[in-house]
């Protein structure tokens, strides 16, 4: 059994339930998809673990110009677009009759998490229960199919027209993590026809610190995997040094990312550093604005976002810094081979 500290182990009654609420409402979801034709743009958040990607989707959803699947809708994770409506019936001020829910909800995000997980209704959620769906990783000893097989037990077109359909509910396009994809960017490149790839980007050091943290966090131990079993985790388990680990997941993702990125066309894709974004997200917004706008979809030319964020810089123990240097010379090592 995996160890993991209380607080964040999983709910056993609240997965149950949510299981029955979701085979009940699956039916009702399967026609909701029949209608849906619109095609929006869906923006994937991308990246290394740590890497900010949490307060992206969180940064994404605040400038109001898009909507990111919610603590609510993600318990409607079979049924994601009769979630969205579900949502609106009772968060949007529209169909606020005189205050009866306004006790009950907030619209609030807050720019705070705790291992990428958020609090509020309304705040961002990672969906992975929903992307787990249609990604069939639980069957394996990883989380990654080579794009070639994933495409032969991947069902297309329910995820397409159900990311379309939450779309629609709310007339914005869709901003949301994409991270369990990381390895498979060129599969959802090819089947997505209006997409922006985000990928975010830490300064190495403070991203390995951060990630040492979270182990010790919620896995109680640094020396506990954490996150993704990305396709070098064999590897990368076997070196004692947890560092090292943490360096390697990072590398290695990073890696696969720009790899597949160099396929992807220039307006379906953008590269951000957490620490230019927090110094700058104006700069980002008119960036994301410009490469929809070359796909033929415009959002409001006005930024009304946050103008900086306080940049979390993670102290760079000498130790770590030596554990990252240690397993870049033996990744050069490696390649020169």
């Amino acid at each position: 059994m995996e160890k993991r500290h209380k607080k964040f182990q999983k709910n056993i009654e609240l997965e149950a339930y949510l299981k029955e609420i979701n085979d009940d409402l699956l039916i009702a979801e399967q026609q909701l998809l029949r209608k849906v034709t619109r095609n929006y743009p869906v923006i994937l958040v991308m990246g290394a673990l740590r890497s900010g990607t949490t307060l992206m989707t969180q940064w994404l959803s605040n400038t109001g110009e898009f909507v990111c699947p919610s603590n609510l809708m993600s318990r409607f994770y079979k049924a994601p677009v009769i979630g969205a409506k579900i949502q609106r019936l009772l968060l949007d001020p529209v169909f606020n009759f005189r205050n009866e829910l306004t006790d009950v909800f907030s619209h609030d995000i807050v720019y705070k998490s705790e291992n990428g997980k958020t609090q509020g209704a309304m705040s961002p959620n990672e969906f992975w229960f929903f992307w787990r769906r249609f990604f069939p990783y639980a069957e394996l000893d990883m989380d990654y199919m080579p794009d070639c097989e994933l495409a032969k037990v991947f069902d297309r077109e329910t995820f397409v027209k159900e990311l379309m359909g939450i779309a629609d509910v709310f007339h914005k396009p869709l901003a949301m993590k994409g991270m369990i994809a990381n390895y498979n960017i060129g599969f959802l490149d090819s089947i997505l026809d209006t997409v922006i790839f985000i990928h975010t980007k830490r300064e190495p050091c403070s991203n390995i610190v951060s990630v040492l943290e979270a182990r010790k966090r919620q896995m109680l131990d640094i020396k506990e995997w954490y996150s993704f079993r990305i396709p070098e985790m064999k590897e990368l388990i076997q070196l004692e040094d947890p560092a090292m680990q943490a360096a390697g997941q990072i590398y290695y993702t990073n890696s696969a990312i720009e790899k597949a990125l160099e396929h992807v066309a220039d307006e379906r894709k953008i590269e951000i550093q957490y620490e230019d974004f927090c110094e700058a997200p104006e700069k980002y917004y008119h960036l994301l604005r410009t490469k929809l706008a070359r796909q033929d979809f415009h959002i409001a030319e006005k930024y009304c976002g946050e103008s900086r964020f306080g940049i979390t810089r993670k102290e760079c123990i000498s130790e770590v810094e030596k554990s990252y240097i240690k397993f870049l010379e033996m990744q050069h090592y490696n390649d020169a081979d």
